[in-house]
């Protein structure tokens, strides 16, 4: 069940929030609890059984990592070892499995048959999740949870369970314990999901569509000016699918009481690709650091093994995102060019025009989403060939421009915070007046979606795959 459904949007969330509100408080993380599990049994009824195996593991290696991390350090980073190698080895056993069977079938090792098992959705994600509480409870950075049910609710909770962001134990531990829900907590969810459906039902589905129409193309259809707005369209659409999605998880928290930390911050206007990653999916980005490249030594241990750490985080990375040649590749050109941002790149950039380092940055992103969207290297390299060797311009570009022209205007504008600042200006100029207008437009919005998702025949999440 995608939020950009009618059936999550008109069945499953309305009974959910009046099964929620009805419910005296202190049963609500129960209510949450059932109906998150409901909603990831709705698509995958066996997996369910994986969700509850995980939210019991790691409640109790939690517990126990409590119990001895005062009084026996030894023995609490035993538990902490155990319960990290299970959660990695199930993430591994589901997610790559496959991958390094059929690599060791190709070189003549054929003891080890891919089993073709389908992969269970968001579970790069709340693994990630799962394993960050234990290691919170080690470093004494957060306290036990008592509850299970408390401690389910946080593993299995539905609005951001599917595609993140990646939320820690630690950051809404007391929001677990106590929240009192108010209307305009409650309104302000509402607006925020509303932006993020629109996001992904108006922008990523149509962008979405042109890419792959500008993908399809054969190499006498297509040119340079083809190639290149057809991975933009890619670009928004995995921007605004991912952003959108997030969106919607921080509002539907918010509408439940809870608050989820940002994914994103206009990534599209950075001006270096060390500032990019500052702004996309921040969550991940941040787990990685505070898991991986911190305790891998970071920068305290000279420049070489920095270097070598940001290599090891960028190839982790682009392995988390999918089991496939294509996702390493993406990881290890990013790491590539943070480690010649860090060495000598960013220090020259700083002479540069702001609109060279903005130009740079997207020129990098573009050629990057290349490696991303196609698991066919070979394809990909050809389709960046068409980027940069063909012929500057063909009917088919002229066809994108001239039908999908404004649509290209407008994923350029809700990409950076222009229409978030008129917004703004629209407040301070009739003194709050415009807050009235902000319903209707909500209402009309969600109207819009409907009637879009009603006519769909594509309406993909991207990250459900990861």
């Amino acid at each position: 069940m995608v939020f950009s459904s009618l059936t999550f949007l008109y069945a499953y969330l309305p009974l959910t929030l009046l099964i929620y509100f009805t419910v005296p408080l202190r049963y609500r993380n129960m209510v949450l609890l059932a109906v998150s599990l409901f909603f990831y049994g709705w698509g995958e009824p066996v997996y369910v059984l994986l969700m509850i195996f995980s939210i019991l593991f790691n409640y109790i290696f939690g517990a126990l990592v409590a119990k001895y991390r005062s009084t026996d350090r030894k023995k609490a980073k035993m538990f902490l070892i155990i319960d990290i190698i299970a959660n990695l080895a199930l993430l591994g056993f589901f997610k790559y499995f496959d991958f390094f069977a059929a690599n060791l079938n190709m070189i003549g090792i054929r003891f080890i048959h891919p089993l073709h098992l389908g992969l269970p959705i968001g579970i790069s994600f709340y693994t990630f999740q799962t394993m960050s509480y234990p290691i919170d409870l080690y470093r004494f950075d957060t306290d036990p949870q008592k509850k299970l049910v408390n401690f389910g609710a946080y593993v299995s909770m539905f609005p951001q369970l599917i595609a993140g962001p990646i939320v820690r134990y630690r950051d809404i531990a007391r929001q677990l314990e106590e929240r009192h829900e108010n209307i305009n907590q409650i309104y302000s969810g509402i607006q925020r999901f509303i932006i993020g459906l629109a996001k992904k039902v108006l922008l990523a589905n149509s962008a979405g569509q042109v890419w792959e129409f500008a993908k399809g193309l054969s190499a006498e259809q297509s040119s340079l000016l083809t190639a290149w707005l057809g991975i933009a369209f890619y670009a928004f659409q995995i921007y605004f699918d991912f952003s959108g999605y997030s969106d919607m998880a921080i509002g539907l928290g918010r509408i439940f009481g809870f608050e989820f930390c940002e994914n994103f911050n206009y990534p599209y206007i950075a001006s270096s690709i060390t500032d990019f990653w500052r702004r996309w999916h921040i969550s991940l980005s941040s787990w990685f650091r505070d898991y991986v490249y911190i305790p891998l030594g970071g920068n305290r241990k000279g420049l070489k093994r920095q270097l070598v750490n940001i290599m090891i985080v960028w190839l982790l990375t682009g392995f988390w995102h999918g089991a496939a040649w294509n996702f390493v590749l993406w990881g290890v050109f990013y790491g590539i060019v943070l480690i010649l941002e860090k060495c000598f790149l960013l220090k020259k950039m700083e002479k540069w025009p702001v609109w060279t380092r903005h130009l740079y940055t997207m020129v990098i992103v573009l050629i990057a989403w290349v490696f991303f969207a196609d698991e066919n290297i070979g394809a990909a390299f050809r389709y960046l060939l068409g980027m940069i060797w063909a012929k500057p311009v063909s009917a088919s570009a002229l066809f994108i421009l001239r039908d999908h022209f404004v649509l290209l205007i407008v994923c350029i504008l809700a990409s950076t915070p222009v229409l978030k600042n008129a917004w703004g200006w629209i407040q301070q100029k009739t003194n709050g007046k415009g807050t009235y207008l902000a319903p209707l437009a909500a209402a009309f919005t969600l109207i819009l979606c409907t009637a879009f998702i009603v006519d769909a025949t594509y309406n993909p999440f991207l990250y459900f795959r990861f």
